[in-house]
């Protein structure tokens, strides 16, 4: 395999109508916007282009949205967001497929304060023990710091007692400033492991990309280009979804696939072989 190196979006920009950007590791860091990303989004609307984000976040779609107005991405540089947490939610709302349809209404949720806002309108009963809950809800470690083994035990007496989770964040783990810190999906994914059963949202998932392209209103996904840093979920899910997509090396994988802050190519060719994934070019950053 060998991967076409772009310096910028406007190499490619001429060959898509419709961008789906990731967010945490692509658009910011979890604190600011990355340099020239605003400008670059600024250029792809002035080109004509629609914008949609689309973000393993564990909270509802507007929930995100003034999440990163606060940080600095104003609300006027895209047209449509779809979250993980928002997809969690309508699906625990509507609760019309046979895994939702049996979870009960007494939820043990593993949560930061950040993440309370999921809960509204559900019509659950929060409980904080295995043994009083009918179903997890995972949005994700309730600290910056914590680690696995802090859930280990939470986990084992929830699989005890054969408790389905919900995971609204398939992300192991997400830059949080210049920090590496664990996400929801590492708690699913050890949840999975030690044979509990877990119905996952968000990207690479497909249910979650058609509700995206849905918004972006582009029928001919040949003209949509998905950009992401993570090529377990971001890259994973456009192969899945039919769509092209621009794998950002400066995010979550940055250690791996930058030398002195340039490219290795190699060690990207590597890593995507390894995962059974294709991205159709390469970037350092996201800018113009």
């Amino acid at each position: 395999m060998t991967l076409r190196e772009v310096l910028g979006v406007r190499e490619v920009a001429d060959d898509y109508d419709g961008f789906v950007l990731d967010l945490w590791g692509v658009v910011h860091d979890g604190v600011t916007p990355y340099p020239g990303v605003l400008d670059c989004m600024a250029a792809l609307l002035a080109a004509g282009k629609r914008i949609a984000l689309l973000s393993n976040a564990p909270r509802r779609a507007d929930d995100v949205v003034r999440r990163i107005t606060a940080i600095g991405v104003p609300r006027g540089l895209y047209h449509a967001v779809m979250s993980s947490g928002e997809e969690a939610w309508q699906y625990l709302k509507r609760r019309d497929d046979p895994f939702h349809a049996r979870l009960g209404r007494s939820c043990l949720h593993i949560c930061s304060e950040r993440d309370l806002e999921i809960r509204e309108g559900l019509d659950l009963a929060y409980v904080e023990t295995p043994a009083a809950a009918d179903f997890i809800l995972n949005t994700g470690p309730a600290g910056w710091d914590d680690t696995l083994d802090d859930y280990a035990p939470l986990l084992a007496a929830a699989r005890e007692r054969g408790l389905r989770m919900v995971c609204a964040n398939p992300d192991l783990m997400v830059m949080h400033g210049a920090k590496m810190a664990l996400c929801a999906g590492a708690l699913a994914q050890h949840y999975e492991a030690i044979g509990g059963a877990v119905r996952w949202h968000g990207k690479p998932y497909p249910s979650v990309y058609e509700s995206c392209l849905d918004l972006l209103g582009i029928a001919d996904r040949g003209r949509i280009l998905a950009i992401g840093d993570s090529l377990r979920t971001d890259i994973a899910g456009a192969n899945g979804a039919g769509i092209d997509s621009l794998l950002v090396a400066g995010g979550i994988h940055a250690g791996e696939f930058l030398v002195d802050g340039r490219l290795d190519l190699g060690r990207i060719e590597t890593a995507a072989e390894a995962e059974h994934v294709r991205p159709s070019a390469v970037a350092a950053r996201f800018n113009w």
